[in-house]
């Protein structure tokens, strides 16, 4: 089986320095399941990839299997899938192979860790016990585009349908960081097996590989409990600590440079009350609150008594859950409760429930869609939800320049997809009011600076 990375970054052969293998050497490692090759059939400076090649002695495997694996069929100890199909024999083999990689290490390069490259992946043989749904229901909302052929269980007898096993292709831009960590998580959930014996350690791989990105995953339990092996107790430890906001963002690393400038300036509060501001002028009825996320801005609202209907919406359940418990939803009063409504729903599709509001707010949100994807979330707010107001802030990425150990180019947030200048967002919101017919007014948000404004800018669109 091989998982072959591609790029066309320029020059595309730093990939070469990022993975800490050079190109113009075939490399081989010995693993306690078999061999592990590292090859480019490709190193120009236009293309590059990398191709890593499993050679799996299923025979050695079976005959050093202790009782636990132990299977009573005593021919499928030799006659099984192992050697052809990417599962936790991959997985651990990118552990070995790549680790340095996977652990944000790069000594000849260390500018090009965090750095969104445009990648490509081909898995030539991925078990997938749950289909083709589960792959792109697991791959999808972390914004890849996939291209998935299945296999057939037996060319020779076709009416046997496919088999789980399919050819998968992945192209994001994203860091080579982040695609092998989740290549790590993702791979062994969808196989639903591992190799070895699943224990509270592996609670802690999943931890210190999916913390940053599985926490706001749509299918973060299903996840977590495949990877664990469906063990209850393994499965309750990991979703209790991802889940628990106030925790997580010292549990998994460095604090985000952007989290770090809230914490210095309070721009989180300061962004909050601009936004309710707004919305207070206009004497409105009925606001959404889109990406509402764990509900702190859906509080602010709530408190504000003369605003009889207040609606959050949000992909992850798990956000809103955490908005739930912030609420006090169990507990809420009941005229209180008569006024905020819950809605899971993506924005980049066309929804129903969220027309006739008279204002929509979506809070440091669009920076998280991939640019391909923005149009279609204009089309969800602007032209079928069509609210009388529309209030939108995101990060200046000209104020970064400020951020104390911020490196140029990067961005704050490890999930942001984009950044922009003051000058490209007032682009973007003056084609957005003309093409939906509404009025907008760019302001920033936050202590100004002379040279580089305000951390954040927000765009106020009317009817």
């Amino acid at each position: 089986m091989f998982l072959e990375i591609s790029t066309t970054h320029q020059p595309a052969t730093d990939l070469g320095f990022l993975l800490g293998k050079h190109p113009d050497r075939l490399q081989s490692r010995d693993l306690s399941f078999g061999k592990a090759h590292i090859f480019y059939p490709e190193a120009t400076a236009e293309r590059c990839s990398v191709v890593l090649l499993l050679e799996i002695d299923a025979i050695a495997l079976s005959r050093n299997m202790t009782k636990t694996y132990a299977d009573s069929f005593q021919l499928g100890h030799y006659v099984n899938d192992r050697p052809y199909t990417a599962s936790s024999f991959m997985t651990t083999a990118i552990s070995k192979v790549f680790g340095s990689a996977l652990n944000g290490n790069c000594k000849e390069r260390p500018e090009l860790v965090e750095q969104p490259l445009p990648l490509e992946v081909t898995i030539s043989a991925l078990s997938s016990r749950g289909g083709e749904t589960l792959i792109r229901r697991f791959f999808e909302p972390l914004g890849y585009e996939l291209a998935l052929s299945t296999q057939l269980l037996d060319p020779e007898f076709p009416n046997w349908g496919d088999s789980p096993y399919f050819r998968l292709q992945l192209r994001h831009h994203i860091s080579l960081q982040e695609l092998l960590m989740q290549l790590y998580v993702l791979i062994p959930a969808l196989d639903n097996n591992k190799h070895y014996f699943v224990g509270s350690p592996e609670v802690n791989k999943l931890l210190d590989k999916a913390g940053s990105w599985l926490e706001t995953h749509p299918e973060l339990p299903q996840i977590a409990r495949r990877y664990l092996r469906h063990q209850k107790s393994l499965t309750t430890m990991a979703l209790e600590k991802l889940q628990d906001e106030d925790s997580a963002p010292h549990s998994f690393g460095a604090t985000e440079p952007e989290a770090r400038l809230e914490q210095n300036m309070s721009l989180h509060q300061i962004r909050h009350q601009a936004v309710l501001a707004v919305l207070q002028d206009a004497g409105l009825n009925s606001i959404l609150d889109l990406g509402c996320g764990g509900g702190k801005f859906l509080k602010l609202l709530l408190s504000q008594t003369a605003i009889p209907k207040v609606t959050g919406v949000d992909v992850s359940y798990r956000y809103l859950e955490i908005a739930k418990k912030r609420l006090h939803w169990d507990v809420m009063p009941p005229m209180t409760r008569a006024r905020i409504e819950l809605l899971h729903g993506a924005l980049t599709y066309r929804d129903d429930r969220l027309q006739g509001y008279d204002a929509a707010v979506a809070i440091e949100v669009i920076e998280h869609l991939d640019p391909n994807r923005l149009r279609a979330f204009e089309q969800s707010v602007f032209l079928y939800a069509q609210p009388g107001m529309v209030v939108i802030t995101t990060p200046n990425i000209e104020y970064n320049r400020l951020f104390e150990n911020m490196k140029p180019g990067s961005l704050r947030h490890s999930d942001h997809r984009f950044e922009w200048t003051r000058a490209e967002f007032a682009d973007w919101t003056q084609k957005v009011a003309t093409t939906y017919s509404y009025r907008v007014t760019v302001a920033g948000i936050g202590p100004e600076d002379a040279r580089y404004g305000c951390p954040s800018q927000m765009a106020i669109f009317q009817r």
